[in-house]
């Protein structure tokens, strides 16, 4: 009884170390989507509150058809309004005589509205259609805000009863929400700074991501290549599920796509081919990968203190295009970073002075938008590094990254035995050698006369 008590102890132990590990970015380790809610108003059955969802992530975004937030009702709440979103479904609202309210639902969903609303329907951050910037690329973007009437509830701060059971969709599986917890009230300042103001009551609830939850396979690979060797090294076969794709370009969703084409075929070339659909099925080009995102790493040149190398992004998903992407990458010389041609660049710190990870991302409305597979379906740059006397090496494949992320997951690595290798050094010429070739050349000679 002692020995099976022990065991299970061990087995709860192990599940929460694991179940907090899988939702924990190594290379953004406080990285989060928290969503605030403030009570700014007292209503005669309720309350109305200001609901903001920030992304604290540095290089992962909430993409289109964007976030879905849900939740569970304490009591029998009801929404008699929303400014800035709108919930999913109604619900049954048949108890009421005078006013309906927007929604009944025990377990409300809620989307943003899509850009170019009535401005009687927007609020300030609202309308982006539920797409949320990461914020280490765009922090202006990086918030989505709505405003909620709520009857039926509590009307003081000691009657009010939290939501519970929070979810978040973003737009497919992947975070897992914490319980909403009181906080200290937001405060504001007025437009002229001379003034400040707090709201009645505020919550807070946190949503973190792990890709385990998102796909079971990884959505992108990386393959390699340099001047000094001429093998290129490929995404390993099968590195995404070969026939086991993710909806959504990979977050969350039913496991499903619609096969795949050839790149060549006509099937590429007709109408429509491009238009996404409802389900969010993928249509993928045909590659031993079977990946919809390869991110390609290229040692390209080598000069006496500088070396030089090409990255380029290729879309293998004819039906989903990706604005604002972001590619992470974590190498030891990142942290001499001379120059970057055709991307933006930021450094991740995310254990301070340790400077090897850092993020590329397009230059506005010039390559922030990675196209549909097909002829414009990639981006490339160039990134120049001063070299490190101390540890710089072309051995051993140093030059090449430690981990990719693509739009903050994380990329399928090909195994460090098939990295491109430095050719073997020539034979050493020596007197001996010298006088032995040339007695054979004789001999020949002497063989042919």
């Amino acid at each position: 009884m002692e020995e099976l008590r022990k065991s299970m102890l061990v087995a709860l132990i192990l599940a929460v170390i694991c179940s907090v590990a899988v939702a924990y970015d190594p290379l953004d380790p406080t990285g989060n989507i928290t969503i605030k809610w403030d009570i700014q108003s007292w209503t005669p059955d309720g309350y109305v509150a200001m609901v903001a969802m920030n992304n604290y992530q540095q290089y992962r975004q909430i993409m289109a058809p964007g976030w879905t937030l849900g939740w569970s009702w304490a009591k029998k709440e009801v929404i008699w309004s929303i400014v800035g979103a709108q919930a999913t479904e109604q619900g049954d609202c048949s108890k009421f005589k005078g006013g309906i309210p927007h929604c009944c639902k025990h377990t409300p969903s809620v989307v943003d509205l899509l850009p170019g609303v009535p401005y009687n329907q927007q609020i300030a951050n609202c309308c982006r259609g539920g797409v949320i910037s990461a914020y280490g690329q765009d922090p202006a973007g990086s918030l989505s805000a709505f405003q909620v009437s709520v009857g039926l509830a509590g009307t003081t701060n000691k009657t009010v009863k939290l939501p519970k059971n929070f979810t978040l969709m973003g737009p497919g599986l992947g975070y897992t929400c914490g319980p909403a917890t009181i906080v200290p009230s937001t405060v504001y300042w007025s437009a002229d700074h001379r003034r400040k103001t707090q709201a009645l009551m505020t919550w807070t609830v946190t949503c973190t991501y792990s890709q385990q939850l998102a796909s079971r396979y990884p959505t992108c690979c990386v393959s390699f290549s340099s001047f000094y060797n001429s093998t290129i090294v490929p995404c390993a076969k099968c590195a995404c599920g070969c026939g086991a794709h993710k909806s959504m370009g990979g977050r969350g969703g039913k496991s499903h796509s619609d096969g795949c084409i050839m790149g060549d075929s006509k099937r590429a070339l007709t109408p429509g081919v491009n238009t996404p659909k409802k389900d969010g099925a993928q249509l993928l080009q045909c590659t031993n990968h079977m990946c919809p995102i390869r991110v390609h790493w290229h040692v390209k040149l080598n000069y006496k203190d500088y070396w030089r190398a090409k990255i380029a992004v290729t879309n293998f998903n004819y039906r989903m295009n990706y604005t604002q992407w972001t590619l992470v990458a974590q190498h030891p010389n990142l942290n001499n970073v001379t120059e970057v041609f055709s991307f933006q660049y930021k450094p991740l710190l995310p254990y301070g002075n340790i400077n090897d990870t850092g993020m590329f991302y397009g230059l506005k409305l010039y390559n922030d938008l990675l196209m549909e597979a097909g002829p414009f379906g990639n981006v490339q740059s160039e990134v120049l590094m001063r070299k490190d006397d101390r540890t710089f090496t072309f051995s051993q494949g140093w030059a090449f990254p430690r981990k990719i992320y693509f739009n903050g997951d994380e990329c399928k690595m090909p195994p460090p035995d098939s990295y491109p290798y430095l050719p073997n050094s020539a034979p050493l010429v020596t007197p001996r050698s010298l006088i032995t070739a040339a007695s054979a050349c004789l001999l020949v000679l002497l063989l042919v006369a």
